[in-house]
This record gives structure tokens, sequence and C-alpha cells, in this order.
């Protein structure tokens, strides 16, 4: 009698300490990211509104000066070296905006420049929010410390009204194998369960399904 009890204890423990904590999924090999998601970072990485990183690749042209066209990368610090102009502050702009940053400097040197930019490349702190979330974007990890779940979906405006809060689900490329984690932001917010609110990894996605009810 003591014996059973002290296995229904024991497992009594343990499926609460599982109920506390993300729970991972292995994904099988073959199995693909979905559509809609898929089409949400290309929407963000199309979109006007991208806002540039360190780590992003640029392709950059000047009208007319084909001798300054150049292939760079942004520095840690937010600069790309050019021609003429030596370093000049791009991270945080938009492409348009630093296309219009570029022109402007090059005009000391130039008449009526024409700057293009081209990401080639994304950045390698990237993560994406996409779902039912206010404004689904692509957010840079500081540098300075990690960048939780609550707080991806915080910085982009928090869920919609229709959102899944309990079923978030991060997914993630380990050793060229998809995994799936599931997380329970209402256990964070309402039950202060901070071992959910797990650090999010270079090239995460986080989505927000739509609550089915």
């Amino acid at each position: 009698m003591k014996k059973a009890l002290f296995m229904l204890l024991g497992a009594s423990g343990l499926l609460a300490a599982c109920a506390q904590a993300p729970v991972y999924v292995e994904a099988p090999q073959n199995t693909s990211v979905p559509q809609e998601i898929t089409q949400g970072i290309e929407q963000i990485r199309l979109s006007s509104a991208y806002v540039l990183q360190p780590g992003d690749l640029l392709e950059i042209k000047v009208f007319m000066e084909d001798d300054m066209e150049r292939t760079q990368r942004i520095s840690g610090s937010g600069n790309i070296t050019f021609p003429l102009v030596g370093n000049i502050h791009i991270a945080g702009y938009t492409v348009a905006e630093a296309e219009t940053r570029l022109s402007n400097a090059l005009k000391t040197y130039l008449r009526n420049p024409q700057v293009s930019m081209l990401i080639k490349e994304y950045g390698n702190k990237t993560v994406y929010v996409l779902g039912q979330v206010q404004k689904p974007a692509a957010i840079e990890i500081p540098p300075e410390k990690p960048l939780t779940v609550l707080e991806a979906i915080t910085s982009v405006g928090g869920f919609t009204d229709i959102a899944a809060t309990s079923k978030v689900r991060v997914l993630r490329m380990e050793n060229g194998q998809q995994k799936a984690i599931d997380v329970d932001v209402t256990q964070i917010t309402k039950q202060g369960n901070k071992l959910m609110d797990i650090a999010l990894k270079p090239g995460d996605v986080v989505f927000v399904p739509q609550s089915m009810f």
C-alpha cells in the first residue's frame, strides 16, 4: 500500500513538473514549415516597413556609377563602409530610409545620386512573430540580454482578440531538423510560471494560432 502510494505521488509530481515547463515536440524530418508561416515571413521581409539590422547583407548600387556597386554586410555597430562617404549608420532604418541617408551623404561628391539597396541575406539575430498578434514582424534579439517569448509578443503589440494564447508555438531549426516548442503563455501571465517564458534563438519563429472557440 505504501509502495503504491509512493508511486502515485511520484507520478503526480512528474505530471506537475511537465505542466509547468514548455513542451518540446520533435517534428518528423519530412515536416515542412506551414505555408501560412512561410508566407508571413516573406511578407515581413518584403515589407517596406522592415527595419535593417546588424548582420543583414546588402547589395548597393548607385545609378550610372557602376564602379561604386558594393555588397556590404551591416556591422555589429550598425554601419556600412561606402566609397567617398566612409562609415554611415543604417541599422534601425527601413531600406528606403537607408537609401535616402546614403544618397544625401553622396550629394557632397555626386550630382543627384540615386541609390538602391537590395537585401540579399538577413541577419542571424532575427526572430519572427507571426499569427494572431497585433503587428506581425521580424525583431532583433538585443545583444545585452535574452529575448523571451512573452517579450517578443509584447514588442509587436500583444495578442489579437482571437488569439489562442495557451497554444503558442516556437519553431526552431537545430542540427538541420525542425523542432516545435509549445508554450502556454497564460501560465506566464496569469500564474507567474517563468519556466514557460523561454529565451528565443536566432531564426526562431513564434507562431500564435487562432482560437477555435
